[in-house]
């Protein structure tokens, strides 16, 4: 059985900024988007620069059991794969998925007219000025 290598200490790092920008997401596509960043991050700093990640390399998806998927290029990807099983990484972004999966949820949940505002505003919040206050004329 080969040695693991743990990138915990990487973890910590990318984990902070992962979790500051999470806090302000204003979207379920901000939350997928910061988390990619963050493991882009994470496998380049864990792989000294060796293996850049592309956008779409992995996706964060409630419909996966782990709550992201590998691209196909980068499952062919040798040094990837080689990196990936011979490391805890896969724990890492597993619980940095949990972190996003749980963000989207609040949003949704908490947030959800704010949220639809942002991705699809109307004319009604368009534009507004409130140089005139309501009621005085």
């Amino acid at each position: 059985m080969a040695k693991q290598k743990s990138y915990a200490k990487i973890e910590q790092d990318v984990r902070h900024t992962l979790r500051n920008n999470l806090n302000n997401a204003e979207s379920d596509e901000d939350v997928k988007k910061f988390f990619v960043y963050a493991v882009k991050d994470l496998v380049e700093q864990a792989s000294e620069g060796r293996i850049a990640l592309e956008y779409d390399d992995i996706v964060l998806d409630l419909q996966y059991t782990d709550g992201f998927v590998l691209g196909s290029a980068l499952k062919k990807d040798a040094n990837f794969m080689d990196l990936w099983h011979n490391s805890d990484l896969p724990s890492i972004v597993k619980r940095m998925a949990e972190s996003g999966l749980n963000r989207i949820k609040h949003l949704e949940e908490k947030h959800p007219d704010k949220t639809e505002a942002k991705i699809y505003p109307t004319s009604s919040h368009a534009g507004r000025s409130f140089s005139q206050r309501p009621g005085k004329r």
